[in-house]
């Protein structure tokens, strides 16, 4: 990974720690404490032990001693379950955060941006690489700043008993943090991979899955099953270069420590042997300070060990942390929300584009100029052939894609309008009906506060009203996940109904007919024609002969609106609308 990215990653995570609020302090705190009843206790065990062996007191002697050691032993017990749950709140408050954070950027990015990638690549970012956050903020943050103090305090209390104790010490800490970075250089790069084949075999599997009817019709399973084996071993192959990169720091780290430890014996017991005899500035080597410094090296390399353990938590949340950084910086030059102008409107909607051209998330042109004019209360319907940029033009007016020119919504510049507060206004159906898991009442209401009687009028002026009364459950009619529990006729009339209780001034509606039967497509149109009285509507359609009685057309091609006018007009004249009507017509 390249080193500037690898430090604006580094940056970015530290900027996110304020979500853990007090936590993440009171798990340093803890751990400050943890090492001061360190220093207590291996005070009072060199003391106690110097006591019975070199002057040979007597074990009463000790007894304060030793119940102040076994309330220390239960302090240390107490602090480090304290600080283990303060970290685990520390980390779920981040990954709540994130979570929200990232759910709230994909709403605002719209659904243009989301069919981008594969729905199972979302669902890696949202559930895996949010998670794998945790142990950097409940783990690795805190024990960097502990990895500092605890070997200061214990270099505090060792040097003035013996120099050259604490010269060994000094001198060998820096070996673990140095080869602790050297075998982490590639960790972060091997964890962005792993990252990266997770979130491809994610999204592999969620489109193979949902599309398992259409590959078994065309008898393409096994070459699938074969992409997806292949997709699987890349994530195994990349999940086992992170393991061999965790395991091989741990050993590296408890070597090392090991090697340190070893040498301040070989001092110490040189020194009780009377080989050596330096480093106690001429007070003499007593079992007391062998001990008492002996005790404390292990603790004093351990927070430097506990940060090599999570340092792989640290490549972890940088390999997770290069796609969610780019997800919430996505166009973070554009205006934010607060300051856009609030948007309400008594009157159906007008709109008035000029020299509009409709953009890409990557800022392509998708279609445009366009030139035209959509007043209050008008009925108007977009036509063209595939690829012409009819949901493009939909989506803009949605506020999902951005554009250049001016698109002027009752003479306000869409540009500048608040969105929530634009889109209460506006009723969309689409060509695939989107219900949730839930009930009939929960997908109508959608958490407003509606009566049963006002939910079933929606649903008559639906025209699927008495479908739900002929339901043992009513109301309560269990819809399941896509829609499960109802035909798509039904569920495209159950979201118009939804729409209905809008009280829309404009209704955007694309393609609300498509792969719905004869029957339920004359239900639904003639339920949205009763729905739109009063109102503004765009139609996207295909549907041409069921065009006369809207007010006017406009005719796109090649991301061009090449004719607009009424039904007769643009019959009168030749034209691509014309055309495409003959075509339907021989066909």
């Amino acid at each position: 990974m390249d080193k500037t990215l690898e430090k604006a990653l580094g940056r970015w995570l530290k900027s996110q720690k304020s979500a853990c609020g007090v936590y993440l302090n009171l798990t340093v705190l803890f751990g400050v404490l943890t090492g001061f009843a360190l220093v207590a206790q291996a005070y009072l065990l060199a003391s106690m032990l110097h006591g019975l062996i070199i002057e040979n007191l007597p074990r009463a002697a000790f007894t304060n001693e030793f119940i102040a050691l076994v309330a220390v032993i239960v302090l240390r017990a107490l602090l480090a379950y304290g600080r283990e749950r303060i970290s685990f709140r520390a980390g779920m408050l981040l990954r709540s955060h994130i979570r929200q954070s990232v759910l709230d950027k994909l709403v605002e990015l719209g659904p243009v941006f989301i069919k981008g990638r594969p729905a199972g690549s979302w669902a890696s970012i949202v559930l895996e690489q949010v998670e794998d956050l945790h142990d950097f903020y409940a783990k690795y943050l805190p024990q960097m700043m502990l990895a500092g103090f605890i070997p200061l305090t214990i270099l505090a209390v060792v040097f003035p008993i013996n120099w050259a104790a604490g010269i060994i010490l000094l001198g060998t800490a820096p070996l673990i943090p140095l080869f602790m970075i050297l075998v982490g250089m590639g960790a972060a790069d091997a964890n962005r991979k792993n990252f990266g084949a997770l979130s491809r075999l994610s999204g592999h599997f969620m489109d193979r899955l949902r599309g398992m009817s259409t590959l078994r019709l065309f008898n393409v399973g096994e070459r699938e099953q074969s992409a997806i084996e292949t997709a699987s071993e890349e994530f195994r192959s990349r999940t086992m270069a992170v393991l061999r990169m965790a395991f091989l720091s741990s050993a590296v780290l408890e070597f090392f420590a090991a090697v340190s430890i070893a040498v301040l014996a070989v001092y110490f017991g040189f020194s009780f042997l009377d080989h050596l005899d330096f480093g106690h500035y001429g007070a003499g080597m007593t079992l007391f300070i062998g001990l008492f410094v002996l005790i404390l090296a292990p603790e004093f390399y351990q927070p430097l060990r506990d940060m090599g353990t999570h340092y792989h938590a640290k490549a972890q949340a940088i390999g997770a942390a290069e796609a969610l950084m780019a997800l919430l910086n996505h166009q973070e030059d554009k205006p934010v929300e607060a300051s856009r102008v609030p948007f309400s409107s008594e009157a159906p909607l007008s709109i008035k584009l000029q020299e509009v051209e409709v953009l890409s998330p990557d800022g392509q042109v998708l279609l445009g100029p366009l030139t035209a004019e959509l007043t209050s209360g008008e009925q108007l319907a977009i036509v063209g052939p595939s690829g012409a940029g009819k949901t493009s033009l939909l989506n803009m007016l949605l506020g999902f894609l951005d554009y250049r020119g001016s698109v002027l919504v009752n003479g306000q510049e869409l540009s500048s309008l608040e969105r929530g507060s634009y889109r209460t206004h506006l009723a969309w159906l689409g060509q695939e009906p989107q219900l949730f898991h839930g009930s009939i009442r929960d997908n109508v209401a959608m958490g407003k506060p509606l009566s049963d009687e006002h939910i079933f009028s929606l649903l008559d002026r639906a025209h699927i009203g008495e479908f739900v009364r002929t339901q043992p459950l009513g109301l309560a009619h269990p819809i399941g996940e896509q829609s499960s529990g109802v035909s798509v006729g039904q569920a495209q009339r159950l979201c118009l109904a939804r729409a209905l209780g809008q009280s829309a001034k404009l209704f955007v509606l694309d393609e609300p007919t498509a792969s719905l039967d004869s029957h339920s497509e004359a239900a639904v149109m003639q339920a949205l024609k009763d729905a739109r009285q009063g109102a503004t509507s765009v139609l996207v359609t295909h549907r041409l002969d069921a065009l006369e009685d809207v007010d006017k057309i406009w005719v796109l091609d090649g991301g061009r609106l090449v004719q607009q006018g009424d039904y007769r007009t643009l019959m009168d004249q030749p034209g691509l609308f014309r055309d495409l009507c003959h075509r339907r017509e021989e066909a």
